[in-house]
């Protein structure tokens, strides 16, 4: 993975309670953990979207799979 450098502005006790509930040691973690579960999120319910529409056949048993993740 490759980094970037940023400069961002998150309210002290949001980033708090991130670190402490993810179990980060860091900051950087608490924000890559953050994003990361944003991101598997956003795509699990695009393609939960497309269920019954014919593009996309998982059975209930699949589906719960995906979503435990």
């Amino acid at each position: 993975m490759t980094y970037k450098k940023k400069t961002l502005n998150i309210p002290i006790e949001l980033l708090a309670e991130a670190r402490k509930l993810s179990g980060s040691t860091t900051e950087t973690m608490a924000v890559v953990l953050g994003l990361e579960e944003l991101i598997k999120r956003k795509k699990l319910e695009a393609l939960l979207l497309l269920g019954g529409k014919g593009l996309v056949t998982l059975s209930k048993k699949e589906q719960s799979k995906l979503r435990s993740r």
